[in-house]
């Protein structure tokens, strides 16, 4: 089986990153706290006016690499590694890839370890890339085919709207991806 990962808010804790990253750069400020995300970009959480803030925080050099990892993603992946899983990582940088594309890189390594930068798959389009299983945060993704895989949402607040799909954590990951709790 072949499994796509996508890295921030399931395996990079994109969340309590941008948290840190406000409330330093901006401690007058109110962060809008992720339990209470409603929208899967942060930007739509905040009012026009303070959405340059949030483009200055997540666009600033040193942002991705510093992320946080989600407990337990990297011992989900090595298990599903162990089970004879082709597990790959499936993200997409931003537009203004300047630092996001390395700093993502940087990250794997730093966190995962080297031998999973040969597994990492940079893409503005999921919908072409085949897989059985694509497990990422956001609830709609768009792209220009029909994907191969199944979307399974990682759980976040601002997902829970979407009530068809399957979604998981990496406590849940064994009861929703195998039946039998392989």
């Amino acid at each position: 089986m072949r499994i796509l990962v996508d890295m921030d808010g399931v395996l990079a804790d994109f969340e309590r990153g941008f948290e840190e990253a406000w409330q330093t750069a901006y401690p007058d400020l109110p962060v809008v706290p992720a339990a209470e995300r409603r929208h899967p970009l942060v930007q739509d959480e905040y009012p026009p006016e303070l959405r340059g803030h949030v483009h200055t925080i997540f666009h600033a050099p040193g942002f991705f690499r510093a992320l946080p990892p989600v407990p337990g993603g990297r011992a989900a992946l090595e298990a599903l590694w162990a089970l004879g899983c082709d597990v790959r990582l499936c993200t997409t940088p931003l537009l203004d890839y300047r630092h996001c594309v390395v700093e993502k890189y940087e990250w794997v390594e730093r966190e995962l370890g080297p031998a999973w930068l040969d597994r990492l798959i940079l893409t503005r389009d999921k919908t072409i890339i085949r897989a059985d299983v694509l497990i990422d945060d956001r609830p709609q993704l768009n792209g220009s085919d029909v994907p191969t895989w199944e979307h399974i949402l990682y759980d976040q607040p601002y997902n829970r709207a979407d009530r068809s799909k399957r979604r998981l954590t990496w406590q849940t990951w064994r009861e929703v991806l195998f039946s039998d709790g392989a």
